[in-house]
């Protein structure tokens, strides 16, 4: 059930306008709850084709079907409130349940924990991160607050993510802009083409190691494996990604950590901001390289 009161300085018309332009529920949702919920305003069962006012209160009854699977599976959170959920994902986990995964995902270790505290939210990921990268992730607790934050990709949402790679990276600051396309024989990779979307990341070196580097990144777009086909692009693909060159040697998956993150709070208007340690894996790899350089 949701609860909105339209503010005083909303000017009447029509509900689903108001829904769609003032609260964020997109077109899909609005569908589903047309045909399938019930509308209140000011308690009373209403047509969706009715006015709303400012000062109405709107209730929303509509459960949003759900067919993941609750799996007792630790998560590791680090902000919760009424509308949002923030973990701190461990490298080794997709996001979603699969027809070949559908018990160890993040997706089955939330629905748990909403069972366990008996909350009626469903499972809303705002952004993804691959099954091999770790860090931070963002949930939305309601499908339209998982729209507000996604309506243009990561432009609501500031993500920085540190990596290593091979090689050192000249200039230390710099930006990478280069369109991705799936690659034509692979529904899996991702590679560099004119005929792809733009596709933008700004990176600074942190600390030059031997053969490697640590870098910070910023995305200015999601792009599926943007990080990871940028560097490849440039000749500096991170360590343990082999499926874009990088070296296995010395950790069994990317070096790849989304380690911090800001927004607007799309209810209180509050930035929130976040951080995550680097995970012990990568962090091992460092001493190795510092201990080995020249």
């Amino acid at each position: 059930m949701l609860d909105l009161v339209v503010p005083k300085t909303v000017n009447p018309m029509p509900i689903k306008d108001f829904l769609r332009s003032h609260v964020g529920l997109s077109l899909t949702v609005w569908r589903k709850i047309k045909f399938s919920g019930a509308i209140l305003v000011n308690g009373k069962k209403i047509s969706i084709t009715n006015s709303i006012a400012p000062g109405d209160t709107i209730t929303i009854n509509w459960v949003q079907p759900c067919d993941i699977i609750p799996t007792k599976i630790p998560l590791q959170i680090v902000y919760e409130d009424d509308t949002l959920l923030i973990i701190d994902k461990p490298p080794g986990m997709l996001v979603h349940p699969t027809t070949s995964e559908r018990l160890e995902t993040v997706g089955n270790a939330v629905m748990y924990y909403f069972q366990q505290k008996n909350l009626p939210f469903k499972f809303h990921p705002v952004h993804r991160l691959d099954r091999n990268t770790s860090g931070l992730l963002v949930i939305a607790k309601l499908p339209h607050i998982q729209h507000l934050l996604s309506v243009n990709g990561v432009k609501n949402i500031n993500r920085q993510y540190v990596a290593l790679i091979t090689g050192a990276l000249q200039p230390a600051i710099g930006t990478i802009d280069a369109p991705i396309a799936r690659h034509p024989n692979s529904i899996i990779q991702r590679i560099v083409s004119n005929e792809g979307q733009q596709a933008t990341t700004c990176y600074k070196v942190l600390k030059d190691l031997k053969n490697a580097s640590l870098i910070e990144l910023t995305l200015l777009t999601g792009r599926t494996h943007q990080i990871r086909v940028h560097l490849s692009h440039i000749g500096h693909p991170i360590l343990g990604d082999d499926l874009y060159g990088g070296s296995r040697d010395l950790i069994s998956r990317q070096a790849l950590h989304a380690s911090s993150l800001s927004f607007t709070h799309p209810n209180s208007g509050k930035t929130i901001e976040v951080s995550s340690p680097l995970p012990t894996d990568i962090i091992k790899v460092i001493n190795i390289l510092s201990a080995n350089k020249i």
